[in-house]
């Protein structure tokens, strides 16, 4: 199974229920032809419940996050590592290193899963299949625009004309050329409105549903700069009411709770306890239970980020970064990294590497707004939706921006952007929200990157902003060029 074109994989799943609808143990089985498999709406469901399954495979979503927060200047890498983080961390990418390949061959895989079902429903044959159909759309979505961001240039270079991925809408055995960035957009956003138009229940967040696609079309928006639209979708999805903004207090532990019962959670990747990776969990790089060793903890958030965190004590955010002290109150370090533990991806169901990653939530739709009206030239429209993510936050008075008082930034866009920074660090949008705005990657603090591990700059036209194309793929599809 080296590339996708001679994928053949059965997708069916069983299902052990747990406690909820959300809280299925997902496992492939493959005892069954597609076609015997798929003959009727109850094997659709199933199927349907399998190809949520390939979207938290052992692999998947550490490889998602990993590559999209190594990246960044959210972090400090505090010594040299045998895992490709490290190439991911400074920029020397491979092409055959295996988080990419992985990455790849996962999204392939759950877009392969898709697509056999969508294959099988005609629309409008009952609403329950539409459903289902819609559900798939905008899996199948989904997992394009991550590969895209991944392998792909960002859109605003070269107004999408750069190669992209391949985008696939059926399981064809073929040797697919690299679509252009605009095609794979355009493919994923018609994905997205059929879905839209498919689906008519109000599912959880653990599933697919208008609104998921609207807050996927918001955001695919935003990165092609289509600015009337990101606001649009954005707008739908706040305007639908079925989200708020999880209180202040509440706000401090907001990745504990399952994502079902978390009001702002638009969508997740679900987990159980069944699922947990223990030291090969997104989160074991960043944290380290104080009881036990259940984490590695050698990745800590980076000075520039705890220091902006840390101008306003208030905030409470910095419930998301705990240092770690002597006894004597210093700061414990890492060589001569200080350590500042990131706890977004812990303790859910009381596990200390457990989470449900988190897609999308609803601040990230003002926040959108808020960019897109920065660009627009809607300068007070976009002070007041930063505003209304700071206020959560816990702050007030003089923490609060005005069009008048931007506290030293030079645009109300860079006001927007060092929001975004603060209210999503580790969450995958850092790389990308700078890359797509034409600005550099910047570390100017301790870490090991860069020749003197001080200094560190990526410029968003640099060749490996974006990873090569996994080299098995290339030598099994010789219609795949590879990234310069």
């Amino acid at each position: 199974m080296k590339t996708i074109n001679i994928i053949r994989y059965s997708i069916i799943a069983i299902f052990l229920v747990i406690v909820s609808s959300c809280e299925k143990d997902l496992q492939p089985f493959s005892s069954k032809s597609d076609e015997f498999a798929l003959a009727t709406p109850a094997d659709l469901q199933l199927a349907t419940y399998g190809a949520y399954a390939r979207l938290k495979t052992p692999e998947y979503p550490l490889e998602l996050f990993w590559s999209s927060i190594y990246a960044s200047d959210e972090v400090a890498l505090s010594g040299q590592t045998t895992n490709p983080i490290w190439n991911t961390y400074n920029y020397t990418h491979l092409p055959n290193t295996f988080n990419t390949e992985y990455f790849w061959r996962d999204a392939y895989k759950a877009i392969y899963s898709s697509n056999k079902i969508i294959e099988k429903i005609t629309d409008g044959t009952s609403p329950l299949l539409d459903q289902l159909k819609g559900e798939n759309l905008y899996l199948r979505a989904m997992s394009h625009f991550f590969l895209v961001r991944f392998f792909g240039r960002p859109y605003p270079q070269g107004a999408g004309e750069n190669p992209g991925i391949p985008y696939k809408d059926n399981t064809l055995d073929d040797l697919p050329y690299r679509n252009t960035v605009k095609e794979v957009y355009d493919f994923i956003i018609r994905d997205l409105l059929k879905a839209a138009e498919l689906m008519t229940v109000s599912k959880n967040s653990c599933y697919a549903s208008k609104e998921t696609c609207y807050a996927l079309l918001s955001r695919i928006y935003q990165y092609k700069e289509d600015n009337v639209n990101a606001i649009k979708y954005a707008n739908m999805v706040i305007d639908s009411k079925r989200y708020k903004l999880v209180e202040t207090q509440a706000f401090k532990t907001y990745f504990i709770p399952v994502p079902e019962n978390n009001p702002e959670t638009i969508f997740a990747l679900r987990h159980v306890p069944v699922d947990n990776r223990f030291k090969s969990a997104i989160g074991n790089q960043f944290y380290n239970s104080p009881v036990g060793s259940t984490g590695y903890a050698e990745t800590y958030a980076s000075q520039t980020l705890v220091d902006l965190l840390l101008k306003y004590p208030e905030d409470v955010r910095n419930s998301f970064i705990e240092p770690q002290r002597e006894a004597n109150g210093t700061m414990k370090m890492r060589g001569l990294v200080p350590k500042y533990y990131m706890n977004k991806y812990n303790w859910q169901d009381g596990i200390a590497n457990l989470c449900s990653p988190v897609i999308f939530r609803l601040a990230e739709m003002y926040l959108i707004r808020a960019e897109v009206n920065a660009k627009l030239g809607n300068d007070q429209l976009a002070i007041d939706d930063v505003n209304i993510i700071r206020k959560r936050a816990g702050l007030s008075g003089t923490a609060l921006y005005t069009v008048d008082d931007l506290k030293g930034h030079d645009s109300v866009l860079s006001v927007v952007l060092e929001e975004n920074y603060l209210e999503f660090f580790i969450e995958g949008h850092r790389t990308f929200d700078l890359f797509r705005n034409n600005r550099p990657m910047i570390r100017a603090y301790t870490g090991w990157h860069g020749t003197d591990h001080f200094n560190f700059r990526v410029e968003p036209t640099s060749p490996r902003v974006i990873f090569y194309i996994p080299e098995r793929e290339i030598i099994a599809n010789p219609n795949l060029t590879q990234n310069p």
